[in-house]
């Protein structure tokens, strides 16, 4: 395997630098302004998803097991940095910690953050390879979209014009949190829009049944997920039910 080149460490040092400012901005807003967290947050889940592609049309590179690999130990370095030792040490760290960290999900905001996303990658890397085998990489960002947009877009939809709540728990708590049906809307009308956005790739008999299968289930997994795990569960079952669409 060859090791990345100088363009893929452009490229990742460009991110995770835009990442922190970002961190920092948003974590400013939410101490100056009072803005509730969970928009901030969700400026973040959004930067996390599409920065990256963005970038690449900027900062090209070849990808590969190699690099998937160190973006998922970058991504980790990035998170450890708000530990509780360090940013109660460095201002700045606690400041872009604010833009994350939900008073309702203490103690567990970081706790959540690291596993989520390493139960995320657990699930993708099969999933990529499943894909590549049938030459379909391309179909992997029906999930991302439906993650990224729906899912990204579930929380601050509920917030602000959620009528109809139901709870859900978490991991390592019993704790209740609630979730709406609009916000849950979201995940079922994304689903649906990224299928119909990528409706050449199917057969006309794979369109119908993604139609039918894909965003309902989405949209029970998303309700039924815990509370800040929604990632790994929608990959997982995004991605077997992709599968199985393929397979018709």
């Amino acid at each position: 395997m060859q090791f990345p080149d100088s363009s893929y460490w452009i490229h990742v040092s460009v991110l995770h630098c835009s990442f922190l400012l970002l961190f920092y901005l948003c974590g400013q807003i939410v101490s100056k302004y009072s803005v509730r967290v969970n928009y901030t947050r969700k400026i973040m889940h959004f930067a996390l998803f599409f920065l990256p592609q963005s970038l690449l049309s900027l900062f090209p590179y070849q990808t590969s097991v190699i690099t998937a690999i160190i973006n998922a130990m970058l991504t980790m370095c990035v998170l450890g940095l708000f530990v509780q030792p360090l940013r109660e040490r460095f201002v700045p760290l606690g400041i872009m910690f604010r833009a994350i960290d939900r008073p309702e999900d203490r103690p567990y905001t970081l706790l959540w953050l690291v596993t989520q996303f390493l139960a995320s990658y657990v699930v993708i890397m099969p999933l990529v390879f499943a894909l590549e085998q049938m030459q379909l990489r391309e179909l992997l960002a029906i999930p991302i979209l439906i993650i990224g947009v729906g899912d990204g877009l579930a929380e601050p939809v509920g917030i602000r014009f959620g009528k109809h709540h139901y709870q859900t728990r978490a991991i390592f708590s019993q704790r209740k949190y609630t979730r709406s049906i609009e916000g849950s809307l979201c995940v079922f009308i994304v689903s649906i829009l990224a299928i119909c956005y990528f409706n050449q790739m199917f057969s006309d008999l794979q369109f119908v049944t993604a139609l039918a299968v894909i965003p309902i289930v989405m949209t029970i997994t998303e309700a039924l997920s815990p509370h800040t795990w929604d990632s790994p569960f929608l990959y997982l079952i995004g991605g077997m039910s992709l599968i199985f669409v393929l397979q018709v």
